[in-house]
């Protein structure tokens, strides 16, 4: 009996260390990025006050783009989302709306609202997709189409976007997003200046929920006033203003968001378009550093932190959780279909510390942190050293999640300033506060179900429902 309990608490003792390790390995991490964070943005933030992205409306050097918006049962949000890419400043662009087979009347609503006619567009068969139906052009909006096309999956919808634009540039934009005015004149500035270096460029998502939005414009911003997703503002700045930056400073970056990212249409034409996977925007991506690095050319793929599309977030626990559980299953697909690049010398960087940090931070972190939470709670029973040591994680968690998620905040006041309400920056403060104690631990589970999911082989996004984020229908 002696020798089973020792057994058991030197094998606690072992996982303990191990948790302790990782949180201390992830806090350096995220605080070396954090510092080039601070730094990047100071910079990029300087130059801007000296040189308006408006110029780039009056040169004859920017370039043409085609914007994408695949759209599935996106009744509720596609009518606010057009009119929000209607009214962008840019000087040449098209948009094409694909339907996926939408059984709800998101067809229907686009006729009807934008005075849709059958046109007979040639489509060049670049890339496989499914059979497209119909192609419709708005008598308002000569720029605007709408492709019909039998259901076929969010990739396949972005391929059939692909076959019929026009411009050597595309953008993948979320049926359910909103843009501010001038976020393509953001995204689009270090790829017209890299002379096509730079083959492919990302902007910030924020959440819409709480905002006021009137004929697809952003007119008021502001905070939702339910706590699961003010969690997730919070979340998204982390992400995006701390993760993102930190690694397209060095040509890391192996996620450009599905909800808004330009792509070089030849690059991702020769790459084999997008693969029918559950994360089809990072797949895309990492494919595109391998056909980069396999090449051995000087390309790009880069993150800009200003350009900002706003999108609809879960507001129930239901919906979140399946959310969080697919983006893990995503996130796993990307790193196994592209294994081969882990720690190969062929793939520089990217081998050696973008796949690492994919697959031990972000895969199998939740695993590690899911372990620390049970360590905690089996430490309060054993007692004796074993309880300072579940102090020492949890003080370390609190560092990991609620400290992170605090200094993002106080990151977006100091640069982007995009919530123009005091109390809104304040309220963000105090909940990222709260963080470690009620959010992360969910996070962590759902992100654990979803390796669950893999390992019985569970496919499919799951049903999501949307509300719209517009005042009008």
């Amino acid at each position: 009996m002696t020798f089973v309990n020792d057994t058991w608490l030197t094998a606690i003792t072992i996982v303990g260390w191990v948790v302790l390790g990782f949180m201390l390995f992830v806090v350096l991490f995220y605080t070396t990025m954090l510092i080039i964070s601070l730094f990047q943005l100071r910079r990029s933030y300087q130059l801007d006050d000296v040189e308006h992205y408006e110029d780039l409306l009056h040169v004859s050097y920017t370039k043409p783009i085609s914007i994408l918006v695949p759209a599935y049962n996106e009744s509720a949000g596609i009518y606010s989302s057009v009119r929000s890419l209607l009214s962008i400043e840019y000087p040449e662009y098209e948009i094409i709306v694909v339907n996926d087979g939408s059984t709800d009347d998101t067809l229907e609503k686009l006729i009807e609202k934008f005075q849709l006619v059958k046109t007979n567009r040639v489509i060049r068969q670049q890339l496989e997709t499914k059979q497209v139906n119909a192609v419709y052009r708005s008598k308002i909006y000569d720029h605007l189409y709408v492709v019909d096309k039998i259901n076929g999956g969010k990739a396949d919808a972005l391929n059939v976007g692909i076959n019929v634009s026009n411009f050597p540039y595309f953008c993948s934009i979320d049926g359910d997003s909103v843009l501010e005015r001038d976020a393509f004149l953001k995204v689009m500035k270090p790829i017209i200046e890299s002379d096509g270096d730079v083959i492919a460029s990302g902007g910030s998502i924020r959440i819409a929920n709480g905002c006021e939005i009137d004929s697809g414009e952003i007119v008021k911003i502001g905070l939702s006033n339910k706590p699961l997703v003010v969690m997730q503002v919070i979340e998204y700045l982390r992400a995006f203003l701390m993760g993102r930056i930190g690694l397209s400073k060095h040509n890391l970056l192996l996620i450009v968001s599905g909800a808004f990212g330009v792509f070089s249409k030849q690059w991702v034409i020769e790459a084999g378009g997008y693969a029918h996977t559950v994360g089809e925007d990072m797949e895309l991506v990492v494919r595109l550093h391998r056909l980069i690095k396999e090449r051995n050319v000087d390309k790009r793929i880069i993150y800009v932190a200003d350009p900002v599309c706003w999108t609809e977030a879960p507001e129930s626990m239901k919906f979140l959780r399946r959310q969080r559980s697919r983006w893990h299953r995503g996130l796993f697909e990307s790193l196994w279909t592209h294994r081969k690049l882990m720690f190969n010398p062929k793939y520089g960087s990217i081998g050696f510390v973008s796949m690492p940090y994919f697959f031990f931070i972000e895969f199998l972190g939740p695993v590690i942190e899911l372990s620390g939470y049970l360590m905690m709670i089996i430490s309060i029973f054993l007692g004796g050293v074993y309880i300072e040591f579940a102090i020492l994680l949890f003080l370390l968690s609190i560092l990991y999640g609620s400290m992170f998620s605090m200094a993002a905040v106080l990151l977006e006041e100091w640069s982007l300033r995009k919530f123009p309400k005091v109390s809104d920056i304040i309220r963000l403060f105090l909940y990222s506060m709260t963080e470690t104690l009620w959010y992360r631990p969910l996070t962590v589970l759902w992100r654990c179900e979803g390796i669950y999911h893999l390992l019985i082989r569970k496919r499919g996004w799951g049903e999501m429902v949307r509300k719209g984020v517009s005042n009008e229908n």
